[in-house]
């Protein structure tokens, strides 16, 4: 989760007025509202390289501290902080070091549920979406992966691992892979959502939504489609066990992922398949952040 405690100084003379001008998600990337000094190195694919040297380990803290980076050195706010549930810094205390008097909560979650709903608030001492305490306001804005922005950088994180040999986008189906769980339906329903609108897009053939744990199940694709050729991108919000390992065995491939990295394509029973890393380590969910609390000031007449 980061937190953003602002706004800075700086924000109504940076690049994008309050946090950016409106509708600008629909004139490019979202990634190209960071300022170009404080963008992450852009997404090369090194998946699609082969050779490349294989990914580090990954920690599931690490997107959150990559997102955290960029919004920090883009200056257009006081103070960002991240914390954690399981590692420090802790959700409970994080606030105790937060100045700002007016303090943005964004999930940096694929979907709203448990932990969204009740963990957080609790641990955090919110009482609803505006929290007053002392002279400080704090705004509790929806996870990531809930903005409409995310269809942007799924469609790119496809485009981009199947940039060294696009494939037919009339003949290609893209999957987005949630873990599916029977406790909580929405973290189901965020990946059909996303599905759904890249469907309304129409730039491939198929998008489908399919999960680990249930129907329609991942390890079905073949089933699902009959198309030649298959993008797979994990909607995730880091890379581990389930990427590295869980979801490549049950699409077929042979290739140790965390070993040799996300290279591709994979020939697979006589089709092609690209697999992407986990969407949420995409340095362009940074971006989704700042939308997040730019749709929780309009929603709630935020000046």
């Amino acid at each position: 989760m980061t937190i953003i405690g602002g706004p800075s100084t700086k924000r109504q003379k940076g690049p994008f007025g309050k946090f950016r001008k409106p509708g600008l998600f629909s004139k490019g990337p979202p990634h190209s509202r960071i300022p170009p000094s404080c963008r992450a190195p852009a997404p090369t694919p090194p998946w699609s390289s082969p050779g490349t040297a294989p990914p580090s380990t990954p920690t599931p803290a690490g997107p959150t501290y990559r997102h955290a980076d960029l919004l920090r050195e883009s200056g257009l706010f006081a103070e960002v902080h991240e914390c954690f549930w399981k590692e420090e810094p802790n959700f409970r205390h994080v606030l105790e070091g937060v100045d700002a008097p007016r303090v943005y909560v964004v999930p940096d979650f694929i979907s709203s549920g448990y932990f969204t709903e009740e963990v957080i608030p609790r641990e955090l001492g919110l009482s609803g979406p505006v929290t007053r305490r002392g002279e400080q306001e704090i705004y509790y804005c929806e996870p990531v992966g809930l903005h409409p922005a995310m269809t942007g950088v799924l469609l790119e994180r496809a485009a981009e691992v199947t940039a060294g040999a696009p494939p037919d986008p009339a003949r290609t189906a893209l999957f987005l892979i949630g873990h599916g769980t029977g406790l909580n339906d929405n973290s189901t329903k965020v990946v059909y959502e996303q599905a759904a609108r890249i469907r309304e897009r129409g730039p491939y053939a198929e998008c489908h939504a399919a999960f680990m744990e249930q129907a329609p199940f991942i390890k079905d694709w073949r089933e699902t489609t009959a198309l030649p050729h298959v993008i797979a991108v994990p909607f995730f919000i880091a890379d581990g066990l389930h990427s590295y390992e869980d979801i490549p065995v049950l699409l077929g491939m042979t290739e140790n992922v965390r070993e040799h990295g996300f290279r591709n394509p994979h020939p697979i029973g006589g089709r092609t398949l690209w697999y992407a890393s986990a969407i949420g380590t995409d340095p362009r969910i940074a971006e989704v952040v700042l939308a997040q609390v730019e749709n929780f000031d309009a929603r709630h007449g935020v000046a």
